[in-house]
């Protein structure tokens, strides 16, 4: 990981952290179709109105898109990557309030991209979560990684993103280099993720494509040895199977089963 991404990290990410991991690793190990996981998409904490009625005038013109108060505070001598209580700077509250002009201004004044807030997400994770196109290539276009370990998961935002099925932004962050392959603490790929906390939809199977286009390797398992192609012919995920199988060479032993 870039060091800057660890940088002051505050350390409230980590409480309840390793009751949250362990449930997952179980329902993980049990691998029962159709199961609906506590994860990563409500591992993020946006905002809420308390804090926003409460922050300083810097993360408030953040949040509200107001670039002639940050230029202003700026050449005063702010610091551009200040944080606010739970560790986020501006270009995070931007980020979550899809702020896109405010997100550009900040990156070309030199914000750092790769910057984590409380729960260990950077700028480009949160857009993914968010399933905010214009955010992400926003973000993209002025220096932000695709590549960042983020999350109490060690994960990616791609993996984030294939999770959620927000199947734009998985070709997105794919174009901009992200890991294919990378495995979580959880032992879960960006491929696997698509599957095992899907629906098994068009957004997930699109998002799937996109990762076995891409060349993602569909030989990696989860904890209990697993392929992408045993986990979705376990949940029934048809489509998704036969993707699998063609892409892998064992469509002759899909279809015999």
């Amino acid at each position: 990981m870039n060091p800057k991404a660890s940088r002051m990290q505050p350390p409230a990410y980590r409480a309840g952290m390793t009751r949250a991991t362990r449930a997952l690793i179980l329902a993980a190990r049990l691998a029962v179709p159709g199961i609906l996981l506590p994860g990563t998409a409500a591992a993020q904490v946006a905002p809420t109105p308390v804090q926003v009625r409460d922050w300083s005038p810097w993360f408030g013109a953040a949040h509200r898109g107001d670039i002639g108060a940050l230029q202003a505070a700026l050449d005063k001598g702010a610091d551009i990557d200040q944080r606010d209580a739970y560790g986020r700077t501006a270009l995070h509250v931007a980020t979550f309030a899809r702020r896109h002009e405010v997100i550009g201004y900040l990156l070309r004044r030199k914000a750092d991209p790769a910057l984590l807030e409380a729960d260990r997400y950077d700028a480009v994770t949160i857009a993914a979560v968010a399933d905010d196109e214009p955010g992400l290539r926003t973000l993209l276009a002025g220096g932000a990684s695709a590549g960042l370990t983020t999350s109490r998961y060690d994960g990616t935002a791609l993996i984030a993103a294939a999770h959620l099925g927000h199947d734009g932004v998985v070709r997105q962050l794919i174009a901009a280099g992200a890991p294919l392959d990378h495995v979580n603490n959880l032992h879960w790929t960006a491929a696997i993720e698509a599957i095992v906390l899907g629906d098994g939809g068009p957004r997930h199977q699109a998002s799937l494509r996109a990762l076995i286009d891409a060349g993602a390797n569909l030989a990696l398992t989860d904890s209990a040895g697993n392929t992408p192609l045993d986990l979705a012919r376990q949940r029934g995920y048809q489509p998704m199977v036969e993707m699998i199988a063609r892409a892998t060479g064992e469509i002759r032993q899909n279809f015999s089963k």
